[in-house]
């Protein structure tokens, strides 16, 4: 066999942090005629996925669904419970971080933000300081990211739950779970988290078009004394419709609301939560493993050191300029598998976002799918020449048949 010969054709893996791996029978249940918005079985079915979404995010509170992505949901959450002039605490600076910040500064939000770099978690205790320091209760909510896509960190929800608490603070807490709800735990009334936003593109196993905002009644009590909220963010009526269309604000996203549907059979009903967030815990330690043993012999290692800091849903690499984007190139045109970008990870210290890769392993992935890409990954280090340990999908598998 010629050494040129390209092994990229057959299926293509996208390793990517969302969109996830959409299930043949989510994309089966959507491939199908348009339903009647009016009446009859999409009205049933969609009434039905109300307590299968309160399940996998552990609430009894309420939930609207939007038509929309992420920055949606990031808009729909400030605009219900939050009015021009107000401020908020956003502590964290990573890249979905700053996106939620700068969607609040738009809305006319007076931003405090809390820099921890890219590579450490949110420091419970430097928000409880500063929710301390403001005496006067101007901070109304203080703005979470569980899981940073780009970086990969994940943030310790209930001690910033036991900050905020501590500082004897009323704001809201309100969180980020876009990248990870189905993947990385979330539990939110035991957490004591008043508003929660996620979307359908990821652990849900959804094609991106739906968001949800999550929210309990203190939240519903801030909505409750706006002055005004926009007809189409206003999540009231989504969330007690008195007809149908109510829910959507308009059209319902039929075919989403299909796939949706069976995404939540597969998760709550089959596999069942508590196996789903194993399996993603187990599939997550194998790439940390694997990333491991490449680090013993060259440049590559973890964006984040913490273990009890890193997501279950996406792993973010450091393997320095130019080897990431050669070895993200490489697997794309000559293995068929794409890896994420080093998203928002350049900074002054580190210009070159070149250094980066990130593995998605989120949403319908197993063993076999996962040990695939790492196989992929160690056949283009070495197929590049660039320097790394031996060992690491030996180390994987291990994990992956439980030594």
């Amino acid at each position: 066999m010629s050494n040129s010969t390209n092994l990229s054709h057959g299926r293509h893996t996208l390793a990517i942090p969302g969109p996830s791996v959409m299930p043949e029978r989510v994309l089966q249940a959507m491939h199908r005629p348009a339903p009647n918005i009016y009446t009859g079985e999409l009205v049933d079915m969609t009434y039905s996925l109300i307590p299968d979404l309160r399940a996998v995010a552990r609430t009894n509170g309420q939930v609207a669904m939007y038509i929309g992505n992420g920055h949606a949901a990031w808009e729909a959450s400030l605009a219900n419970v939050l009015s021009e002039g107000d401020k908020v605490l956003v502590p964290g600076a990573a890249q979905f971080s700053l996106g939620w910040a700068e969607t609040a500064r738009k809305r006319g939000l007076v931003v405090e933000q809390l820099d921890f770099g890219r590579r450490a978690p949110i420091d419970p205790q430097a928000v409880e300081d500063a929710l301390r320091a403001d005496a006067d209760h101007k901070i109304k909510a203080v703005l979470v990211v569980q899981t940073d896509t780009a970086s990969s960190g994940r943030s310790d929800l209930p001690a910033i739950r036991a900050a905020m608490d501590a500082a004897g603070h009323p704001a809201l807490m309100m969180v980020d779970s876009i990248a990870c709800l189905g993947c990385d735990d979330m539990q939110m009334d035991a957490w004591g988290i008043d508003v929660m936003v996620t979307g359908c593109q990821k652990g849900l196993m959804v094609p991106p078009g739906m968001c949800f905002i999550f929210f309990n009644d203190k939240a519903q009590a801030a909505r409750q004394n706006k002055e005004r909220v926009s007809g189409y963010w206003d999540w009231h009526p989504r969330a007690n419709p008195e007809m149908y269309y109510h829910m959507s604000c308009g059209t319902a996203p039929t075919h989403h609301l299909y796939g949706l549907r069976v995404a939540l059979d597969m998760i709550v009903h089959e596999e069942g939560l508590s196996n789903v967030l194993s399996r993603h815990e187990t599939l997550a330690r194998a790439v940390w493993a694997a990333c491991d043993a490449w680090g013993e012999g060259g440049s590559l290692e973890l964006n984040m050191n913490d273990p009890a800091a890193r997501s279950h849903a996406v792993t973010s690499v450091r393997i320095g300029a130019p080897y990431g984007t050669d070895l993200r190139n490489w697997l794309t045109e000559q293995a068929g598998v794409t890896l994420g970008i080093g998203l928002g990870m350049a900074t002054a210290d580190d210009p070159a976002s070149d250094g980066f890769f990130r593995i998605g392993h989120m949403g319908h992935v197993n063993t076999h799918m996962l040990l695939g890409t790492l196989g992929s990954i160690d056949a283009g280090l070495k197929a590049l020449g660039i320097p790394h340990g031996e060992g690491a999908l030996a180390a994987a598998a291990s994990v992956c048949a439980g030594q």
